[in-house]
């Protein structure tokens, strides 16, 4: 009940005072690519109940290639998109699926249905048993270290070999260790990366639970 009351107040609050932001990326969008401002899809909630995420569009609305995950290079994402994606403006609207009760603030980042349902193991739905998060020590190693995982010539193979496994073992540490507290360092972690990320620093060191999941022998 708690972590419910801290998410509405939490997403209420940043709204109103992003609201001038919000605005000024709204005619940003729409005067740098034809097309709608917001951008939806289906994503995998608590216990695997799809729901709709909201998101900054940051691809163009003709773009080629189905694949639902975002190579590093990605042709399919216009400047402004990647302006978005860099400082994570782009997620800013999900703080509404917070309001809305379907996702927390901290929690493992909803992956695609298809990725859900094809890929994770018994083990994986564990991080599917709580609400899934705006920010996670998951979503911080893929924003950190998936340049160094992902390949723009297979980018959903690579992702789905390579990258998830480790991004779920990662979450799957949150979810074993879930507090208050664990939250608020989460948070803070999230806004002290996307800092140094938006001044141009590219390399971090692995996370305290990467070390942890692969004592654990969660990841390889």
């Amino acid at each position: 009940m708690f972590k419910r009351v801290f998410d509405f107040c939490f997403a209420l609050s940043f709204l109103i005072l992003l609201a001038p932001l919000f605005l000024a990326l709204m005619v940003l969008l729409k005067i740098s690519s034809p097309g709608p401002v917001f951008y939806k899809a289906q994503r995998a909630g608590v216990n695997a109940v799809p729901f709709s995420i909201i998101k900054f569009r940051t691809m163009a609305v003709n773009s080629s290639g189905k694949s639902a995950i975002t190579g590093v290079n990605d042709s399919r994402v216009f400047p402004v998109g990647n302006f978005l994606r860099d400082t994570k403006f782009d997620e800013l609207p999900q703080l509404l699926n917070v309001l809305k009760g379907e996702m927390s603030i901290v929690g493992p980042r909803p992956e695609d249905m298809s990725i859900v349902e094809n890929y994770y193991s018994d083990d994986d739905a564990k991080t599917l048993s709580v609400l899934p998060g705006l920010a996670s020590p998951g979503s911080l190693f893929n924003y950190t270290h998936s340049h160094d995982y992902l390949d723009d010539e297979n980018t959903e193979g690579s992702y789905v070999e390579k990258l998830l496994p480790v991004k779920l073992g990662i979450e799957r540490i949150y979810v074993e260790n879930i507090s208050f507290f664990y939250d608020m360092k989460v948070i803070l972690r999230t806004f002290y990366i996307i800092s140094l990320m938006s001044t141009g620093v590219k390399r971090f060191e692995l996370p305290r639970e990467y070390a942890l999941a692969l004592e654990k022998g969660y990841i390889d």
